[in-house]
């Protein structure tokens, strides 16, 4: 997955979205919480968005600014979790 490409989807998301507006004004690392450019729903909102843009399967001890609270952040994150190995489904022996 191309990293600006993802960061770019992410802010017309949030911009049409969120902010409903046509283009995302901030930086990269603005950060969403503390400049109020997204509130606690809006980020219920955008762990959705990942999940079904990206296919990435989002915990809920991941939901925190760390992951959550920037354009970059997020798109560092997505990144991340598209890099991992999905985890293996273990199938009972029929032995």
């Amino acid at each position: 997955m191309d990293p600006k490409t993802v960061k770019a989807q992410i802010k017309q998301y949030i911009a049409e979205n969120l902010l409903f507006a046509e283009a995302f004004p901030h930086a990269d690392d603005a950060s969403f919480l503390g400049e109020g450019i997204v509130d606690s729903v809006g980020v219920m909102e955008l762990v959705a968005f990942v999940n079904t843009q990206f296919g990435v399967t989002v915990e809920p001890q991941e939901i925190t600014p760390e992951n959550f609270d920037s354009v970059q952040r997020l798109g560092d994150f997505i990144a991340r979790k598209s890099a991992a190995p999905a985890p293996v489904a273990l199938t009972p022996s029929a032995g």
